[in-house]
């Protein structure tokens, strides 16, 4: 069983990778910046984790003793991300301690009563009004989270019948930036999460499909900053005129 300390180490080392688009180090090297700290106790358990559960994987391997292992994010680790750090994974937790609370109550009442008679009816009053308070926060929450479950993302009118996988593009787009900080989306990355429904989906129409979600304003597609030979996976890069785009954005 994962302690609550590797965990917290595992979503923290998520959010910087996501927050940072490319490969970086799964250990911090000197002063130089990775995703763990030390390779040692919960985060070495935690790195260890990542990888086991295919939440990171290992782009490269550099030089030295040990070995430099360069990683970067993983749709799997999106998805683990936003399930434990988006709004509605929030409104859950908070779901279900109210609800544990609005349980407890009537227990503890009765306990307060007997051993504070003098003050019962004062208290029967305070608590009621808690109770009240309670009840219209649960609702809300519940109500919050049916809006969350049913809400999707939006297509403009004619890209879903253009691209038949936008709404998977969308989707996972939205996953990431509800997940926390993050950059722009690598277009390996996004490919590999739009294959994970889409097996048969090849780069030519990929691209393509891309540039119909641009003209129906649903994507924005950014440029890759260095030189191009400095790209890990040049084939899934997109070419506007001299312009190499790389990386995609709601």
């Amino acid at each position: 069983m994962t302690s609550d300390k590797e965990t917290s180490a595992v979503i923290e080392a998520l959010k910087l990778a996501l927050a940072e688009a490319g490969e970086q180090r799964l250990y911090k090297r000197g002063k130089l910046p990775g995703l763990f700290a030390t390779r040692s106790g919960a985060n070495a358990a935690a790195a260890e984790r990542a990888m086991r559960d295919g939440l990171l994987e290992v782009v490269r391997t550099g030089e030295g003793k040990p070995a430099t292992e360069w990683v970067r994010l993983t749709p799997v680790g999106v998805s683990f991300l936003h399930a434990h750090e988006s709004p509605r994974a929030v409104l859950e937790e908070l779901h279900k301690t109210l609800e544990t609370s609005r349980a407890g109550v009537p227990v503890w009442l009765e306990g307060m009563q007997a051993e504070l008679t003098a003050v019962g009816t004062r208290l029967e009053e305070e608590m009621r009004r808690l109770m009240h308070r309670l009840e219209g926060l649960s609702s809300r929450v519940e109500e919050a989270l049916r809006r969350a479950e049913g809400g999707g993302p939006a297509l403009a009118n004619g890209a879903a019948e253009s691209v038949p996988w936008a709404a998977d593009v969308l989707a996972y787009l939205d996953r990431r930036r509800n997940s926390g900080p993050a950059g722009p989306c690598p277009l390996p990355e996004l490919f590999a999460a739009v294959r994970q429904r889409h097996p048969a989906l090849a780069v030519p129409q990929f691209h393509d499909g891309l540039r119909r979600l641009t003209d129906y304003h649903a994507v924005t597609l950014l440029p890759f900053a260095g030189p191009v030979d400095a790209l890990a996976e040049p084939e899934y890069a997109l070419l506007d005129g001299t312009t190499v785009l790389y990386y995609a954005t709601r």
